[in-house]
């Protein structure tokens, strides 16, 4: 994998770039459509390539570890193959799953030993079989396996899950290192930046993470409870620390305003589930602010979902059809707010790299953050 810095801003840390992988370029900075299960919920291949515009998705491995299985994923020729994404994929490593969706896990030195929310199953997860997970599954990017802490951890709690992290982390590398893509394209791993919402911790984390010049880095650990003003401190650490000339990605975050504050502090790359989450249950994004759909003042609404939408169903459908679907809870309106949502968040990243190419992202930004999050 290849990172240029193409474009800088004169008022803020924000940077536009190009990743180049093996399955095609992404123009940073880049949100990437939350893909769980191997796909993004109601949206078919061609609707991510064509109309939401997607460069890249996300996989998670801890939900394709679980179903379809690593058997049925190695016998496809991995996730690429097996729901006809050609473009790149990222993986999460699980960890995160692990810690929020188990109620029975334990942390060991080795790894972490959990049961699946499934079936009850015990399952391990070390820092070297999730490389190989990875490896089966395929995808462009893979990430290490670490302990996402909550952002209530006290100050003990968080040092000892940092030297766990990082202990896993260092395993993982020299894994990663040891083995071999599968499927004749290369992959690449990164690691991710933890340490609570404790300076201290998430300078040495990001010290330690860029001794070990991986081709690109990840934040993780940040909105999962902390204050908003806690988390862009946070990023701003790192930021400050992690290589100019690697991508990093923030992980899971957020709305439209974290992401070009985020942007603002030299973020490239990020994933949230909330643009189809939250549109399956009537929240969309727009360019003049928040609507939520279920509102009765939609119901005779006949004008477009909006007005200079980003996809087809932005021009097709009404308010009010839309309002209709949602409140009937039909599997349509699903599609179509997660498509709008994905669509927005698209043409969003984009607008803000033609913003840092013009050198007007800060002020750009400014006004943006307050008008989208309005509630019309």
């Amino acid at each position: 994998m290849q990172f240029e810095v193409q474009n800088t801003c004169t008022n803020c840390n924000a940077r536009a770039g190009k990743i180049t992988t093996d399955h095609g370029e992404i123009l940073t900075p880049i949100f990437m459509p939350v893909g769980t299960a191997g796909t993004v919920k109601g949206v078919h291949i061609p609707e991510l390539r064509d109309e939401v515009k997607a460069q890249i998705i996300l996989g998670n491995t801890y939900h394709l570890y679980l179903r379809p299985g690593l058997d049925i994923l190695h016998k496809a020729g991995g996730l690429h193959k097996f729901n006809g994404w050609d473009k790149p994929i990222l993986t999460d490593s699980g960890g995160f799953q692990v810690f929020s969706l188990s109620a029975n896990r334990k942390l060991k030195e080795e790894g972490v030993y959990f049961r699946s929310h499934i079936d009850g199953s015990k399952h391990l997860f070390t820092p070297e079989n999730v490389v190989d997970t990875q490896r089966i599954i395929g995808a462009d990017i893979i990430m290490a396996l670490d302990e996402c802490t909550p952002g209530t951890a006290d100050y003990q709690y968080a040092r000892k899950s940092l030297d766990l992290t990082h202990q896993w982390l260092l395993r993982g590398v020299r894994h990663f290192d040891e083995t071999e893509p599968l499927y004749g394209y290369n992959q690449t791993f990164f690691p991710i930046v933890q340490g609570c919402t404790y300076k201290d911790l998430r300078q040495k984390s990001a010290e330690f993470i860029a001794s070990l010049n991986r081709e690109g880095n990840a934040i993780g650990g940040l909105a999962v409870g902390e204050p908003e003003e806690v988390m862009y401190e946070m990023i701003e650490v790192v930021n400050g620390i992690l290589p100019k000339d690697k991508p990093r990605y923030l992980m899971g975050v957020g709305t439209p305003m974290n992401i070009l504050e985020a942007i603002s502090l030299g973020v490239d790359m990020f994933d949230c589930v909330m643009p189809t989450r939250n549109g399956r249950n009537g929240m969309l994004f727009t360019w003049d602010g928040i609507i939520n759909i279920k509102n009765k003042k939609w119901e005779d609404d006949f004008s477009p979902i909006e007005e200079n939408g980003a996809t087809f169903v932005d021009k097709i459908y009404s308010k009010a059809y839309l309002h209709h679907l949602i409140r009937c809870q039909e599997i349509l309106g699903a599609q179509i707010a997660s498509i709008h949502n994905l669509g927005f968040y698209l043409s969003l990243v984009e607008e803000a790299r033609k913003q840092i190419q013009n050198d007007t992202f800060a002020e750009w930004k400014s006004k943006m953050v307050v008008q989208l999050a309005q509630r019309i």
